[in-house]
């Protein structure tokens, strides 16, 4: 397939396109994104395994999801099923990037475990309160150096595993093939991902500051968050059409002045 190399500008774009695409049933959205995290807290019901299997069939889900994408593109009404669809369409494959993507994870997770543990953040912990200055800067500063070195080691696996799942269910890719040119595609867009990036965290820099408002805040910006989520899933799909291609049949529209 060919990889398209878009502006920068395409980033803010893809948050347009997603946010446009949520307001056409976002009533759904939102009972999907709830069905969704409903598994999620059911998961928990197993310790440690329950999640583990979450993270594995996560971009079956995530694969459905997309479905209810094109289908809302195509003038088809989204439905709960479509939550499913992967395990219907490519499971196999599906499960086996998230098999990748679990165990990158492990992988990133015990990366950073080793890059703070050899700190003075364990002496923090076993002082708790009486702890002194010097001791908490030196531990503050081992916690930065290791997010930081996690942040560096989860990015590859974010553009390997960015498109893999679209690539699966739409073009019926192999996995590894997938994940290959799933890769290729973010670190070609390194431009206009940073940008897509830089207005997610503003969009939920914004829908943070009611917080301040109490509690009526605070549930407020649940709601928001619940939201954000559908609308993060749909500008996936947008920026999936944006560098692969648009299907034939789907109408493109957007913001004309950041073509």
């Amino acid at each position: 397939m060919e990889v398209r190399v878009v502006s920068a500008g395409r980033g803010w774009q893809w948050l347009l396109d997603g946010i446009a695409l949520f307001g056409k049933t976002p009533a759904m959205w939102v009972a999907i994104t709830l069905v969704l995290a409903l598994i999620w807290l059911v998961s928990f019901i197993l310790p440690l395994l329950g999640p583990l299997l979450f993270n594995l069939l996560s971009p079956v889900f995530f694969a459905g999801l997309m479905t209810g994408c094109r289908a809302i593109e195509n003038g088809e009404p989204l439905e709960i099923r479509h939550l499913f669809v992967g395990f219907k369409q490519q499971a196999g494959p599906l499960v086996t990037i998230g098999g990748v993507y679990l165990v990158g994870t492990i992988v990133v997770m015990g990366i950073v475990l080793l890059a703070a543990g050899g700190s003075m953040l364990p002496a923090v912990l076993s002082k708790g309160a009486g702890a002194d200055l010097e001791t908490l800067q030196a531990a503050l500063r081992s916690l930065i150096i290791a997010l930081a070195v996690g942040a560096a080691a989860y990015l590859p696996l974010i553009m390997l595993i960015w498109f893999a799942p679209l690539l699966v269910i739409f073009e019926e890719l192999a996995p590894v093939a997938a994940m290959k040119l799933s890769f290729s595609a973010c670190f070609r867009n390194t431009v206009p991902f940073l940008v897509y990036g830089l207005a997610l965290l503003a969009m939920w820099i914004l829908m943070s500051l009611p917080a301040v408002l109490g509690v009526i805040g605070s549930v407020l910006v649940v709601v928001l968050l619940v939201v954000s989520i559908p609308v993060v899933i749909c500008s996936i799909y947008a920026s999936y059409k944006d560098i692969f291609g648009t299907p034939a049949g789907v109408p493109t529209g957007g913001n004309p002045f950041l073509r």
